[in-house]
């Protein structure tokens, strides 16, 4: 039960990070073993699949608003 709902907690497109540091990933995709995530290494593109335990969302910077899109700043 507990592994089902740690598996839950992530879905293809989320930014994640390992608790012990490291590059932000993007899941790929979920797999029985957990999220698989894809990043880069300089200009090559690894990919992994980590315990989602290992992992938390990363920190997102938040996207600016496109002047005269509906925002404040129109």
């Amino acid at each position: 039960m507990e592994k089902e709902k740690t598996m839950k907690r992530y879905q293809a497109g989320d930014i994640v990070k390992l608790k012990s540091g490291g590059p932000e990933m993007t899941v790929q995709a979920m797999t029985s073993d957990g999220p698989r995530c894809q990043w880069f290494a300089g200009k090559k593109l690894e990919s992994g699949i980590f315990p989602s335990a290992s992992l938390e969302p990363a920190s997102v910077k938040p996207q600016i608003p496109v002047r005269g899109s509906g925002g404040t700043d129109s």
